[in-house]
């Protein structure tokens, strides 16, 4: 009976010291965790790359007093430019049918009446493939002697671009590493491990679209003078490094 009292009364006597030692660790202040400081800057970088490729767009477009009429000239001509582009070398896959449209064209008066169909405009629309740059010009040519009346556009591209991105991300890199030292220099201190870096891009402005509209409303003699030029791939990166203030 007396080793049953005893049991208790330190029972209790371990319950009457905790209780005061929880309720102070419930009071204490929270250690709240400071992020280190950190410097984000942007960079931005280019490199250059030469066109490999051309497109060329090629309209033929014919008008006839019925749909009917109006397409069959155009089937006509449009098989003469096909052929005459093959001449060239170049192949049923660097050759395919881009669009092809038929459409009313409506004449109006001042006086209220209804309009009325006039003709039909059958417009079929090739596009030319080459990985010879330099024979976009004769494409031209050749197009329009056989029979097209408008070339849409010619642009330039290249294939891969992939050595000239991976270039111009470095230069990105560099850019913007040298702007957070430039930053962690003029705060008094120095620039930590690099925490993220990512990349946008990249961008390629298209080459000038040559509207060539103009040229199949009269042939010229010369041959068409091209020349690729070279593209500029942009490819932009975000970074952010740790700051190390000085001690």
């Amino acid at each position: 009976m007396l080793n049953l009292i005893r049991i208790r009364s330190l029972a209790t006597f371990a319950a009457l010291v905790v209780a005061p030692l929880a309720s102070g660790a419930a009071q204490a202040s929270p250690v709240i965790a400071v992020a280190p400081p950190v410097l984000s800057a942007s960079g931005q970088g280019e490199a250059k790359v030469t066109p490999d490729r051309a497109s060329v767009l090629v309209n033929v477009q014919t008008r006839g007093a019925t749909a009917a009429v109006a397409a069959n000239e155009n089937a006509q001509k449009t098989k003469a430019v096909l052929d005459a582009l093959a001449k060239l070398g170049l192949s049923r896959d660097q050759l395919s049918t881009e669009g092809y449209t038929v459409y009313p064209e409506m004449q109006y008066d001042n006086k209220g009446q209804s309009p009325k169909v006039v003709a039909y405009v059958v417009t079929n629309t090739v596009r030319a493939e080459t990985k010879r740059p330099e024979q976009a010009g004769a494409i031209v040519d050749a197009a329009i002697n056989a029979g097209a009346n408008m070339i849409n556009s010619l642009s330039f591209y290249a294939s891969s671009i992939d050595e000239a991105r991976r270039q111009a991300i470095a230069a990105a890199v560099a850019s913007a590493r040298a702007d957070a030292e430039a930053m962690a220099r003029a705060a008094g201190g120095t620039l930590g491990a690099l925490l993220e870096l990512s990349t946008g891009g990249p961008t390629i402005p298209p080459r000038p679209m040559y509207d060539m509209a103009q040229r199949g409303k009269a042939m010229m003699a010369e041959a068409t003078p091209v020349n690729p030029g070279q593209q500029t791939v942009t490819v932009f990166v975000s970074a952010r490094w740790r700051f190390e203030p000085a001690h």
